[in-house]
């Protein structure tokens, strides 16, 4: 079995309260979340999302309903 090591990292008090929460109703801990994101950046051999200065802009609500209906047909 591989060995553990304690990670510590300084974060907003805030932002870590908020992602808490999340985690809670995903039903895991921080750690837990931690470790999923280390493991999608071992097997990807990056970041598991794209970091960007330039972000796409965020779709409105019927934007988002016409690209579910186009992909998945209308409900």
């Amino acid at each position: 079995m591989a060995t553990s090591v304690l990670f510590r990292a300084r974060v907003p008090s805030d932002r870590l309260k908020r992602a808490e929460k999340i985690f809670s109703r995903l039903g895991m801990k921080t750690s837990d979340a931690f470790n999923i994101f280390l493991a999608q950046v071992e097997l990807r051999k990056d970041m598991p999302f794209s970091i960007t200065a330039n972000p796409e802009p965020l779709l409105t609500t019927a934007e988002q309903g016409k690209a579910w209906e186009a992909a998945l047909g209308e409900y």
